[in-house]
C-alpha cells in the first residue's frame, strides 16, 4: 500500500472514531462501532485504488530479421579441351654477363687500351704447367679487363700491348704432380719490364 492510502485509512478511521465520541447514545457497544468504522475505511480505500487507471503494457515488438537476399550462381562454362603441338628444343645462345654490372669484368685486355703502354713479364717457375688470369683493375682512362695464359714449366710470357695499373693475378694448376693456387698483386707506373712470377704459394711482383 502506499503512502497516500495510508493516510486516507487513517483519516477515514480518525474520522469515524470521532464520530462515535459523540453525546448521542450509540445503539450499539463501542466495539461494534469501531470494527464497523475500520471496514468501511478499507472499504473506501480499495474503491478508490480500483477506480485509478492501470498502466497497460505494450505489446512486445518483434526483432527484425535479416532475410539474405538470392544470390546468382553462375553456371560452369564448358571447357574444350587444347592440344598443344610439340615444340622443337632450341638450344639458347650463351650471353655473357658481368656481376654487379661491372663492364671490366668481361673486357678482354688488349682491346681499346688507352694510357701508356708498359712491358710486363709472367713466368712459371714452378715445375708443372700452371694457368694464369690477369685482371687489370680500371684505370683513370678507363682500361680495365682480363687476360688469360697456360705456361708449361719453367716457361714465361712477355707483353707490351698493357698499360699502366693495378693488376691482379691468380694461378693454379691440376697437375698430380703438384696442384697448387696462389696469387699476387703489383701496380705499375712506368715503361720499364715488370715481372710477375709464379709460384706454388705466392705470385711474386717485382720491378725493373
Amino acid at each position: 500500500m502506499n503512502r497516500f492510502s495510508t493516510f486516507t485509512v487513517v483519516l477515514a478511521i480518525t474520522l469515524i472514531v470521532s464520530a462515535c465520541g459523540s453525546p448521542a447514545a450509540p445503539t450499539m457497544s463501542p466495539e461494534d462501532v469501531q470494527n464497523t468504522a475500520v471496514a468501511a475505511a478499507f472499504t473506501m480505500v480499495a474503491q478508490t485504488q480500483a477506480a485509478a487507471p492501470t498502466a497497460t503494457p505494450l505489446p512486445p515488438t518483434e526483432a527484425p530479421t535479416q532475410t539474405a537476399l538470392p544470390t546468382n550462381t553462375p553456371l560452369p562454362l564448358p571447357t574444350l579441351a587444347v592440344t598443344l603441338a610439340p615444340t622443337l628444343g632450341v638450344a639458347a645462345a650463351p650471353t655473357t654477363s658481368s656481376a654487379g654490372g661491372d663492364p671490366c669484368d668481361t673486357r678482354q685486355l688488349g682491346v681499346d687500351m688507352r694510357g701508356k703502354t708498359t712491358t710486363i713479364r709472367i713466368w712459371n717457375s714452378t715445375k708443372v704447367k700452371v694457368t694464369v688470369s690477369m685482371y687489370l683493375n680500371e684505370t683513370e682512362l678507363g682500361a680495365c679487363g682480363y687476360r688469360g695464359v697456360v705456361l708449361a714449366k719453367n716457361a714465361d710470357v712477355v707483353y707490351t700491348d698493357l698499360v699502366y695499373g693495378c693488376y691482379n693475378l691468380w694461378a693454379w694448376s691440376d697437375d698430380p704432380k703438384g696442384k697448387f693456387n696462389s696469387s699476387g698483386y703489383g701496380c705499375i707506373n712506368n715503361p720499364d719490364k715488370w715481372t710477375f712470377e709464379v709460384n706454388t704459394a705466392v705470385i711474386k711482383f717485382s720491378g725493373p
